[in-house]
């Protein structure tokens, strides 16, 4: 693993709180509680991280069906 990467592990039980930064046209995302992340994207952004969420949901699912023979969600 490289050493110069933050990595953040997102579970389906995170606490993740979106703070609309409407002044600075940015979305902040707070993942955790005592201690959060903070994931800032610019509105123009927004998109572009969608799309790679996106992307990167479809490959899991199509490793997933390959490997179990199971259709895709």
């Amino acid at each position: 693993m490289a050493q110069d990467l933050v990595r953040l592990h997102v579970t389906a039980n995170l606490p993740i709180r979106v703070e609309p930064m409407v002044y600075a046209e940015r979305v902040e995302l707070r993942l955790g509680n005592a201690f959060p992340a903070v994931l800032v994207v610019d509105q123009d952004a927004l998109p572009h991280l969608l799309r790679a969420l996106e992307e990167g949901r479809a490959a899991l699912e199509v490793a997933s069906s390959t490997e179990t023979g199971r259709r895709p969600h």
